[in-house]
């Protein structure tokens, strides 16, 4: 990834706990992408420049003949075409977050220390709700309309963190997937030998960079201004970076200095499709002007734009996550019939659309449970039930206020008549997920596949949640787990991506080390 921070482009579903055998790894269930899964690129970081998509097929009429190179050196004097004439200045001053240290040449003996960096922010009045939460976007999205009335809140965001994925297109049928577009970086990639580029060598790392440099990536979504260092290392690899964001974003002044190409203004108040189409618009029009290329990929590290950034990508032939994974992934429901179809551990669920299902939830999954919003993210309306006579109340408190949400200030917060939000109960899905609660330590699993493997796995403690409503606390990495339950932590966040139909990608995966 661009970077040194985790960037979660897609995310299975998370928060709560799942999963229920001796000692046996659950994914959780929150409604997260990211992926996140992030998260989770293209939405697949690098997939949208070097990949293909998942289910995708090149036909033979897409193939231009090209000299194959057999070389490293023959492959590093390629050049690229039509990239465009905008030139990166990135920033000499170290934009990352996290401290800067130098080390000496290999084999020189070297002290090191480390910083213990604390940041305290005060507290969100938004925190004084249950369902408060911080969103990882450029702040809360106003619109004001042409009659001079009061400012109307994002409903992009309301349908993306409640009900995705809100008024987006449909999933692109996979038969209807079958060409990739033959982008600059894919034709000088179609000339090299693969085990040239996947060779794990140093000059294999800097053909990898010399083949990036000159590319055309488009970001979908800013994030916080603490992102800037993402943008400030692409510049420092030659990327020539576009960004889709809100007309009034922090990120529209890196055009001046010389960090992105291009920085494309789309009304993200808008509806779901509304900001499709008009992002949609800007990037048909890429390259036009002769400032960059076509798009060669398209990213994002922002959750809530996975969906968004899933349909561009199959709308302008390019490789990425195939939206209905993401929208299984940020479906907690969905994520469960899935997981449960491929043998995967499962705990016991239901759906509950009405008051009218709580007598058959309650019978079907048990005491302790937890219910949760079907769609959602973070810890928003997840909440433990002990005991069947909690049931109606807590299922009645989750639905009253997720009913009253607004984005403000960037936070998921309770409305009221003077907030001016979007009234969330006339277009979110208010279905809950009734799951049996499980114990045992929470964990995240970092994935990285690729050509449907994986590149990288990785375990992180989370400190203990706070219940009923499962705030997260702390976290340590590397894992103090033994090593042979963190094989079993990864290998069934690398199965539960695949599940969902990833083949290509980076996720974030919450999961529990069950006792029971």
């Amino acid at each position: 990834t661009i970077g040194s921070e985790r960037q979660y482009l897609a995310s299975l579903p998370a928060r709560s706990a799942t999963g229920s055998s001796p000692n046996v790894p659950a994914v959780q269930s929150s409604g997260e992408p990211a992926m996140a899964p992030s998260t989770p690129a293209c939405c697949s970081c690098f997939t949208g420049m070097f990949g293909r998509a998942s289910g995708s097929k090149v036909q033979p009429d897409d193939q231009v003949a090209l000299h194959q190179v057999s070389t490293i050196q023959e492959a590093m004097a390629l050049k690229r075409p039509n990239e465009g004439t905008f030139l990166p200045s990135p920033s000499a001053a170290w934009a990352s977050p996290a401290p800067r240290h130098h080390f000496s040449s290999p084999g020189t003996a070297v002290s090191l220390e480390f910083d213990l960096v604390m940041n305290e922010f005060e507290a969100l009045d938004a925190a004084k709700s249950t369902l408060a939460m911080q969103l990882d976007t450029d702040g809360a999205r106003l619109a004001t309309p042409a009659s001079g009335g009061p400012r109307q809140r994002s409903r992009f965001e309301m349908e993306q963190i409640l009900c995705s994925p809100g008024s987006l297109p449909a999933p692109m049928p996979a038969a209807e997937r079958v060409r990739l577009m033959p982008t600059a970086t894919r034709q000088m990639v179609s000339q090299v030998p693969k085990k040239l580029i996947t060779a794990g060598t140093e000059e294999a790392q800097a053909l990898r960079r010399s083949l990036a440099r000159g590319s055309t990536l488009v970001f979908v979504g800013a994030g916080l201004p603490g992102k800037r260092f993402t943008f400030e290392r692409a510049a420092a690899l030659g990327i020539k970076v576009v960004i889709i964001e809100h007309p009034d974003s922090w990120s529209s002044s890196l055009v001046a200095e010389g960090v992105v190409a291009k920085f494309l203004p789309v009304d993200m108040s808008q509806t779901s499709d509304a900001v499709f189409q008009a992002a949609l618009a800007h990037l048909k029009k890429l390259g036009e002007d002769g400032l960059t290329g076509k798009a060669d990929g398209i990213v994002t590290y922002v959750e809530l734009s996975v969906p968004l950034a899933s349909r561009l990508c199959e709308a302008m032939g390019l490789p990425g996550l195939p939206s209905a994974a993401v929208d299984a992934a940020r479906n907690k429901h969905a994520t469960r019939a899935a997981l449960k179809a491929a043998g995967l551990p499962t705990p016991r669920n239901h759906l509950i659309k009405t008051p009218e299902d709580l007598e058959i939830a309650g019978k079907a999954v048990g005491f302790p449970a937890v219910l949760k919003p079907a769609s959602g993210a973070a810890s928003l309306g997840v909440v433990k039930v002990t005991k069947a006579e909690d049931l109606s109340m807590i299922y009645e408190q989750i639905v009253a206020e997720l009913s009253t949400l607004v984005v403000s200030s960037g936070a998921l917060v309770k409305g009221s008549a003077a907030t001016g939000g979007v009234n969330a109960k006339n277009m979110i899905d208010l279905s809950v997920l009734m799951e049996q609660y499980l114990d045992g330590p929470e964990v995240d699993v970092d994935v990285v596949l690729s050509g449907g493997e994986y590149q990288y796995a990785a375990v992180a403690d989370n400190g203990p949640t706070m219940e009923p409503y499962f705030n997260e606390t702390w976290a340590v990495c590397p894992s103090l787990l033994p090593k042979d339950q963190q094989s079993k932590l990864k290998e069934l966040a690398i199965a539960s991506t695949k599940a969902l139909g990833f083949k290509d990608g980076v996720f974030h995966v919450e999961c529990k080390m069950t006792s029971t």
